[in-house]
């Protein structure tokens, strides 16, 4: 068993939630995903804050490149390695 963890950046938080909650019914992730604010060094403003979807793929069974797509619904992007 290997520790894969992807993260997906989203836009805003609504972006995330919604990921988070459809990760589950689109690929049957059984593990809750933590949702991270992501803000860029020195800045307070929400407007500059990415929203990061954490999961972990303990048996390597996601496909980077789907969870890409997923991700692109919400004008987001699956972070590479």
């Amino acid at each position: 068993m290997s520790d894969v963890r992807h993260v997906l950046v989203l836009p805003d938080r609504d972006a995330a939630e919604e990921a988070a909650e459809a990760l589950g019914e689109r690929f049957g992730v059984r593990e809750e995903p933590r949702l991270v604010r992501d803000a860029l060094a020195g800045e307070d403003d929400a407007e500059d804050a990415q929203w990061l979807v954490l999961l972990r793929d303990a048996e390597g069974r996601l496909d980077p490149g789907e969870l890409d797509a997923f991700a692109g619904e919400w004008e987001g992007w699956r972070e590479e390695p």
